[in-house]
């Protein structure tokens, strides 16, 4: 992954605010409680990072990622931001993260991922894991790329195949996925397809 994004992390986010829809729909919707702690799985750059700590300052708030180049963007924006104190980076892999080794916490009360299980191949651990995390009243969060459905089926043919160009993966199966994690961990689940299924929005909620 670092040789991926060595270079290319310089101009990702301004490339990615013309298709990577419904980020800051999602932050919006964290609503944190006071005090409360927010964690991005592959946190890329911090730009969801630092936008949720500013909509949501009486959070707390953590990020890891696999790549080391992406980090050090992120940590430099971070300080830029003049967000050091609230939010927390770490090196970690997706499908095995472990908070307490990484942050020191037992749990947390949200956990969001913004187009990254797209991007990673153990997906279905990391949601798995994030579930697994959530302390009571907390929730998870996704958005994603959708699977078209109601857009024409060559947009879909042309956009797909770009995606897979960079090794990016939309993920038929994540409604399912959803909802078996859901019920082996006695979660409430949304979902939500968004503009004709341009991307997918889901969730899952601990009592």
């Amino acid at each position: 992954m670092d040789d991926v994004y060595a270079l290319h992390r310089h101009f990702y986010d301004f490339t990615r605010k013309f298709y990577l829809l419904g980020r800051d729909r999602l932050i919006g919707e964290l609503a944190p409680p006071p005090g409360g702690t927010v964690l991005e799985v592959g946190c890329g750059t911090a730009r969801n990072l630092i936008v949720a700590a500013k909509r949501w300052p009486e959070a707390r708030f953590y990020g890891f990622d696999i790549s080391e180049a992406m980090l050090d963007t992120a940590r430099k924006s971070v300080a830029k931001a003049g967000l050091g104190d609230r939010i927390t980076l770490a090196q970690g892999d997706a499908g095995a993260f472990d908070v307490r080794a990484l942050f020191g916490l037992a749990q947390v009360d949200r956990v969001f991922m913004s187009y990254t299980l797209s991007m990673i191949p153990p997906w279905i651990e990391a949601i798995e894991q994030g579930a697994r995390v959530l302390a009571p009243g907390g929730s998870l969060h996704i958005i994603d790329f959708g699977q078209y459905e109601r857009l024409p089926a060559l947009a879909k043919r042309l956009h797909f195949k770009s995606l897979n160009d960079f090794h990016v993966f939309p993920r038929r199966e994540l409604p399912a996925v959803l909802k078996r994690v859901a019920e082996a961990e006695g979660l409430a689940m949304d979902f939500t397809p968004l503009w004709r299924g341009y991307a997918w929005s889901g969730g899952l909620r601990r009592g």
